[in-house]
């Protein structure tokens, strides 16, 4: 009996990745679902030739390819993929060496940060070493077994450079393993020499039976659970926080019960968005340096925090100046004991919605002190009337940021969904988004990653192909990673762009000017003047012409009316539509908390001694650390 068949190392992986699968909950999913590319020397007559001999038409175990414009911007489309498949799937990239290796390593972090699976398939240098340097090898005199490819090491969950064909036999299963496991996922990178892709060995047939790798819901222990509730119900005025580990774990309907059970308010991070709605009793909204004057308040005298799902960055916690309370204890819900014990937490390792029904069940009967669910309420009201404010229109003001949102948020509902990523958006739209389903807002904040929208959009129309998908942004952003435009229209799937032009890098030129500094470097002005600075009248750019040249739809908002008018296209639209909106650069939404950003302790400005007076005060005066 044949047990064996000789393939090339690329055909023998690719007939490998079309039968992996994960499951949850007694369902299965496929892991990898396509891969994305774009071919060069060091991998189209390897990988390339084995996905169109093997992959490409293989019926129901097909291995779509599908060909991006940038090779970060394919890692950001696979990112969001399985961002929005809650982990359950993603799809490889492959490069060639070199640069376009390079061009994956910021996408590879975007995925580690935020604990998403991404396997990255990078061509490397020649195993033999006998044509070296070859083209794109950037040569490392001390040793002759380093690439560029060895940049991932530190963005990757798992590295592995595979020299022989027989390699993958113990590579590619604990490759799988590391993106499948909710506590160990990130980019997986296996750099694939140019000469051993196409090199053939004899591989087991059982090596390319189906494989599922089951992710678990494991409880958290019986003696921290006790733990967990006697801090609980000891507590006078408990808070949770909620992060994106609440959406990758399906455990948003679990958090509503919990809070409608116990009455705890919740404030939610950038990434928990969405996991607990905002009409919810519970829910206070945005929580840190870009929450709610609601959710900031209860957390500054909350003696209890539960954290669950969450990382706990410095904008979640102001730069530990958040929770003020000299007594405040924390659990930590996590899959990651890493993350489950930040703060000095008592830890509950785990999956979130096993320990959110343990806890459920633990302290049925028990509820947060009715004074203090009373004073959520006003906060929640106060808060509401708060927003009606910032988002009003504004005298002599054609159009703000916050009514673009405003609008955007209308016109998304329950059935669509914003992403956003950089810039001065993630600010403004954390604190005035209301979201109506758990899916209705995607925000890359892990690693803020300028350009990380529009391809994001496009990822998530793919796991999504049924919601309406808006990807939010600004100029800046925009100019920096628009070519996914061209691959959405090439695969016919419509997203809507919004851009807001504001004529810079408008978050980071307002950050200057409030830290005491003068304008520098942050807005697009020509240069002019004697001494040639970029102080000239503002660079203009036609967006709505720019996506018109490259196959979408161009519209144009200055108005409330007209943006109205154009989001009304849009939806009606068959394609990919881009609205360009030009807003106020000077205009933005006060602040609830801080934000560590240490100002020059010398300088001849006056504002800037100011703006350093001022930080050390706060630093001498709230920031805290808690283990």
């Amino acid at each position: 009996m044949k047990t064996t068949v000789r393939l090339s190392m690329a055909a023998a992986l690719t007939r490998f990745l079309q039968r992996q699968y994960i499951r949850r909950d007694g369902v299965e999913h496929r892991l990898i679902h396509g891969v994305w590319g774009i071919f060069g020397h060091g991998n189209v007559t390897g990988f390339g030739q084995a996905l169109e001999e093997e992959g490409s038409f293989a019926g129901k175990n097909a291995l779509p390819y599908l060909q991006c414009k940038n090779e970060q911007g394919m890692v950001h489309a696979a990112v969001a993929f399985a961002k929005a498949r809650q982990r359950m799937g993603t799809y490889a990239c492959t490069s060639s060496i070199g640069p376009g290796a390079t061009n994956m390593i910021t996408g590879a972090a975007v995925a580690t940060v935020n604990r998403l699976p991404v396997l990255l398939l990078p061509g490397d240098i020649f195993s033999n070493r006998r044509p070296g340097p070859v083209l794109q090898q950037l040569e490392f005199p001390a040793s002759q077994d380093v690439s560029v490819n060895d940049c991932f090491r530190p963005v990757s969950k798992y590295w592995d450079r595979l020299n022989r064909p027989e390699q993958i036999l113990t590579a590619l299963p604990e490759a799988m393993r590391v993106l499948a496991d909710p506590a160990e996922t990130g980019a997986v990178t296996l750099a694939m020499p140019e000469d051993v892709q196409a090199e053939s060995a004899d591989y087991p047939l059982h090596f390319f039976e189906k494989r599922v790798y089951t992710v678990e819901r494991t409880p958290c222990s019986a003696e921290n659970l006790r733990a967990a509730c006697d801090l609980i119900r000891a507590a006078k005025r408990p808070l949770i926080v909620a992060g994106g580990g609440v959406h990758y774990s399906d455990a948003t309907a679990a958090l509503d019960k919990f809070c409608a059970a116990t009455g705890i308010p919740v404030g939610v991070s950038q990434a928990g968005k969405g996991a607990l709605i905002d009409a919810h009793p519970s829910c206070l909204g945005a929580i840190g340096v870009t929450g709610t004057a609601a959710a900031n308040a209860i957390a500054a005298e909350a003696d209890l925090v539960i954290n669950i799902g969450t990382r706990l960055s410095d904008f979640t916690t102001a730069s530990k100046t958040q929770f003020q309370n000299p007594r405040v204890r924390f659990i930590g819900i996590n899959t990651v004991a890493f993350d489950a014990r930040k703060h000095g937490a008592l830890p509950l390792t785990g999956d979130a919605r096993a320990i959110l029904g343990q806890l459920t069940r633990a302290l049925a009967g028990w509820r947060a002190p009715a004074a203090y669910r009373e004073k959520v309420a006003r906060e929640k009201q106060k808060w509401s009337s708060t927003r009606a404010t910032l988002v009003a229109p504004k005298r002599g003001v054609p159009l703000t940021q916050a009514q673009v949102i405003d609008e955007l948020n209308r016109a998304c509902g329950a059935d669509g969904t914003v992403v956003h990523a950089s810039g001065g958006i993630p600010g403004d739209i954390h604190k005035l988004w209301r979201s109506h389903a758990r899916n209705d807002y995607h925000s890359e904040y892990g690693y803020s990653c300028m350009g990380y929208e529009i391809a994001g959009a496009l990822g998530i129309k793919l796991a999504e192909p049924e919601r309406e998908v808006y990807a939010f942004l600004g100029d800046g952003s925009y100019l920096m990673l628009h070519t996914e435009i061209v691959t959405a229209v090439q695969e016919n799937k419509k997203i809507v762009v919004v851009v807001c032009d504001n004529h810079g890098f408008g978050c980071i030129h307002g950050l200057q000017r409030g830290s005491g500094g003068n304008s520098f470097g942050n807005e697009f002005r020509h240069r002019t003047g004697a001494d040639a600075r970029l102080t000239g009248r503002p660079v203009d750019v036609d967006f709505a012409k720019n996506a018109e040249s490259l196959g979408a739809t161009g519209l144009r908002a200055t108005t409330l009316d007209e943006l109205r008018a154009a989001l009304a296209t849009a939806k009606a639209a068959k394609g990919v539509v881009v609205i360009h909106v030009p807003v106020p650069a000077d205009i933005r939404l006060p602040g609830y908390s801080w934000w560590d950003v240490p100002v020059s302790a010398t300088s001849k400005l006056p504002g800037v001694r100011a703006a350093r007076a001022r930080y050390d005060r706060t630093v001498k005066s709230k920031q805290r650390f808690y283990y």
